[in-house]
C-alpha cells in the first residue's frame, strides 16, 4: 500500500471516531482481523472488534478521539492519540464515575488492501483507573 492509501484508512477511522460509529470503526478492520487490547483481550473477527468499540462508546458517550501522530513504515502503522471524555457508563465492570478522563493511546497496526489486519492497542490503563477513581495515586513526598 502507498502512504496515501494508508493515510486514507486512518482518515476513515478518524471520521468514524468523530461520528461515534462503532460499525464504521469495525469496518476499517479486515473481516478476519485481530486486535490485541488491554480491555478486550485478543479479539478475532470484525464482530468482536465492533463489540469492544460499542463498550467504549457507551461507557464514554462524549469521548473524542484526538490523533496526535501517525508513523508509517510500509504496511506497518503506529497511531499516537488521546481519548478524552466522561466516564458516564459501565465499563468492563466499573460503574460510571462521572469523571473526566484523558487516556494516552498507541495503536500498532498492519494494513493490507485498505483494511487493518492486525492491531495492538496500548493504553495508559493505570492512568485511566486513577482518573476514574478506581486506583489512588500517592503524591511524591
Amino acid at each position: 500500500m502507498t502512504r496515501d492509501e494508508v493515510l486514507a484508512v486512518i482518515g476513515r477511522r478518524n471520521a468514524a471516531w468523530a461520528a461515534r460509529d462503532a460499525a464504521a470503526l469495525a469496518a476499517t478492520h479486515a473481516v478476519d482481523g485481530t486486535v490485541n487490547s488491554p480491555t478486550g483481550g485478543l479479539l478475532s473477527g470484525r464482530s468482536e472488534i465492533e463489540r469492544i468499540y460499542r463498550i467504549w462508546l457507551k461507557a464514554f458517550p462524549d469521548m473524542t478521539w484526538q490523533p496526535e501522530e501517525v508513523l508509517i513504515d510500509g504496511d506497518r502503522v503506529v497511531v499516537l492519540a488521546k481519548m478524552v471524555g466522561t466516564h458516564a457508563g459501565e465499563f468492563f465492570g466499573l460503574p460510571a464515575a462521572g469523571r473526566h478522563v484523558e487516556v494516552e493511546v498507541a495503536q500498532v497496526m498492519t494494513i493490507a488492501d485498505g483494511l487493518i489486519v492486525t492491531e495492538r492497542r496500548i493504553y495508559d490503563f493505570t492512568g485511566l483507573l486513577v482518573q476514574t477513581g478506581v486506583l489512588r495515586a500517592k503524591p511524591v513526598s
